[in-house]
């Protein structure tokens, strides 16, 4: 495939809004345009106009399955009057294109779509099995992995590559991510008597006080650092006059491998158990979801052979990372399977939900030159 073509595929993929929804109309394109060259699709459905999609190509008896794996969504946009250029017309401009998930991560997915219809329109013996898997919903919960591996779509992989952007450059492993919600029920009285009612605000910020400092025992993780978190919403009270009887905050902590999900989940909880011994206290812990920390070795085989890769294609060697964002690798590793995942894609990572998010159009092809190089050796 020429390199205008593979761009042109980057384009149209960018140039249909999947802002937190709308999927399935990328779904249907990624299917339609497979079917040109003879690879038949799966669309997996999670909501109305909400597509997952599953291709494969290779030998249909062998056990050695090689995913190549990203999300169809997209963050929201933002006001449209402050971007350069319209964030759905795909607009070139000095190597770069221009786009709400140009980065983050349609590139990703264009150079693993076009590794697919290369490898199987030059008729490449695969030792094995390539599955392509889109994803809906990643950036808002990661339900279409969730919905994926409860299906069984990861019980049988051997390696998996996330397109996520990396810059070139491999990421071999990434923090856990945690949502939650915390609920403050008091009594609503007059402001003019407080003491007749239950501020729900007040009992909330005694969560907060002590969740600034519930986690200072975390051990350091020598891949991926300091465990973090964070209360980021506060919402209360109706009217300047009326004790609030309701409250609620949310928090985002990034877990690590030596203070995994449960562990968080137990602290979480125990502060939320400590306060409401205290009177008038009325606090309820929900957890919205909990992506796990991904780790895979340096020195394994699947980040050796990826890293020898890219390192010929660049020129020069690219560089092993850590990131501090969660992935749909925190879902599929929930499979009783165990098996490798990095991190791997273009676009750089300071791009994804940024103002004006754009990919290097060179960076791009080099990327897809690595993915099937990649899938090429892994499958030979």
């Amino acid at each position: 495939m020429e390199d205008s073509e593979k761009i042109q595929i980057l384009q149209h993929l960018v140039q249909i809004n999947s802002v937190n929804g709308n999927e399935g109309e990328v779904a249907a394109y990624i299917k339609q345009l497979l079917a040109k060259h003879n690879i038949s699709a799966k669309i997996i459905p999670y909501a109305d106009g909400r597509d997952n999609i599953v291709a494969e190509i290779g030998n249909p008896d062998s056990k050695t399955v090689f995913a190549l794996a990203g999300h169809l969504d997209t963050v929201a946009t933002g006001d449209l009057t402050d971007w350069k250029f319209d964030p759905f017309a795909a607009h070139i401009a000095d190597n770069q294109l221009y786009g709400r998930g140009a980065a983050d991560m349609k590139s990703g997915l264009a150079a693993m779509i076009i590794t697919m219809i290369n490898l199987a329109d030059q008729k490449v013996p695969l030792n094995g099995r390539l599955r392509l898997i889109g994803t809906v919903g990643e950036e808002n919960g990661a339900m279409g992995s969730r919905m994926l591996t409860e299906q069984g779509y990861a019980d049988d992989l051997s390696a998996m590559v996330i397109g996520e952007p990396t810059g070139g450059n491999l990421v071999y492993a990434h923090n856990g991510s945690l949502n939650y919600h915390v609920y403050s029920h008091g009594l609503g009285v007059h402001s003019s008597m407080p003491e007749k009612g239950i501020n729900a605000i007040t009992n909330l910020v005694k969560y907060v006080t002590a969740e600034a400092t519930a986690f200072d025992d975390a051990p350091v993780s020598p891949e991926l650092g300091p465990l973090v978190h964070s209360v980021t919403v506060f919402n209360g009270g109706e009217q300047v006059n009326s004790i609030p009887a309701k409250a609620e905050i949310q928090g985002n902590i990034r877990p690590i491998p030596e203070f995994d999900n449960a562990a968080v989940i137990k602290r979480l909880n125990a502060i939320v158990d400590h306060l409401n011994q205290e009177k008038q206290e009325d606090l309820k812990l929900h957890v919205d979801y909990s992506f796990k920390p991904i780790i895979s070795a340096q020195d394994s085989p699947l980040v050796q052979l990826t890293k020898q890769i890219a390192d010929t294609e660049f020129t020069q060697p690219i560089k092993l990372q850590v990131i501090h964002g969660a992935t749909d690798a925190s879902e599929f590793t929930k499979s009783a399977n165990q098996f490798p995942v990095i991190v791997y894609g273009a676009g750089q990572w300071s791009d994804a939900h940024a103002l004006n998010e754009s990919v290097d159009l060179d960076l791009f092809i080099h990327v897809q030159h690595v993915y099937q190089q990649l899938v090429q050796k892994y499958l030979s």
